[in-house]
Formats: structure tokens, sequence, C-alpha cells
């Protein structure tokens, strides 16, 4: 039961890195003109040699990519909570219950990671300027769907374990 838990330890930790990489990192979305840096977007830059903010972000033409900005830092969030309550249920659970709460909260950092990737496939073009249209989804965006999986599986994996001897 030890290396189980050890397992779902480190799958947990693993989803909470590409999590905070997905976010963090600047390659939503990548443009590479004809002759020119390539242009990398992400939810606050767009930068090449030099970053700057994404036009006209706070306005109500944006309020997509604010959603995809909130539930993203709220799924990061929502993560880094559950880990740290599968560790305190780790040792404060009677023997044979479940790690239900941990499976909710990680189950709602899933929930959180799918409508933000979601949003920004649907809406991305409305956000970027004309100039940026023209790109393709980066590393980033396909790390937020790799996130999402990972956090699925592991909520659904706490929603079957069980704490034995």
């Amino acid at each position: 039961m030890l290396i189980i838990l050890a397992f779902i330890l480190l799958f947990h930790v693993a989803a909470a890195i590409l999590l905070f990489v997905a976010t963090i990192h600047n390659a939503w979305w990548v443009v590479s003109p004809a002759g020119r840096d390539v242009i990398y977007a992400d939810l606050w830059y767009s930068c090449n040699s030099t970053c700057y903010p994404v036009e006209n972000s706070h306005t109500a033409d944006a309020a997509f990519l604010q959603i995809v900005q909130a539930t993203m830092i709220l799924a990061t969030i929502l993560c880094c909570v559950s880990l740290f309550v599968f560790i305190l249920q780790l040792f404060k659970l009677q023997q044979g219950d479940r790690f239900v709460f941990t499976a909710v909260i990680e189950l709602l950092a899933s929930l959180c990671i799918m409508i933000a990737a979601s949003v920004y496939s649907a809406q991305n073009k409305r956000f970027h300027v004309a100039s940026l249209q023209e790109g393709s989804y980066g590393s980033s965006y396909v790390l937020a769907w790799i996130s999402f999986s990972m956090t699925l599986i592991s909520g659904l994996m706490y929603l079957v374990l069980r704490k034995r001897k």
C-alpha cells in the first residue's frame, strides 16, 4: 500500500508541476511570420525579443482571456490545496476511510483546467491582435490538456483509494 501511496503522491506532484508550467510559461500561442522572430503569446504577455502585455486584455473584448487566466490560477491553487489535504488526510484518517475531500478538490481543479483550455480553444482569435491570429497552439496549451487528464486521473484515483494496513 505504501508503494501505491507513493505513486499517487508522485503522480499528483507531476500534475501540479505541469499545471504550474502551463500557467506560467509563455507558449500558449505561437506565431512564426516569415523572415521574422517567432512570437510567443501566453495568457498575459506576447514576446519575441521583448515582451509586451496582451493588448486590450482589460476590455470586454478580452473577457474570455480573463476567464482563462482566472480558471488556470484557480486550478493551480486547487491542485496545491488538494495535495496539502491529501498529506493531512494520510495521517489523520481512520483506517478504511476514503480520500473523498481530496478527490473533490482535485476534480474541481481538473474541471477548471478543462474550462480554461476549452475557452482558449474556442475564443483565442477574439483576444489576439490581427498580426497574431495566424498562429498555432503552443506547448503550454498542450501541457494544460495533459495536466487536465492527469488531475482527472488523480482525482479518480483518490475516489477509489482506501487507507489500509
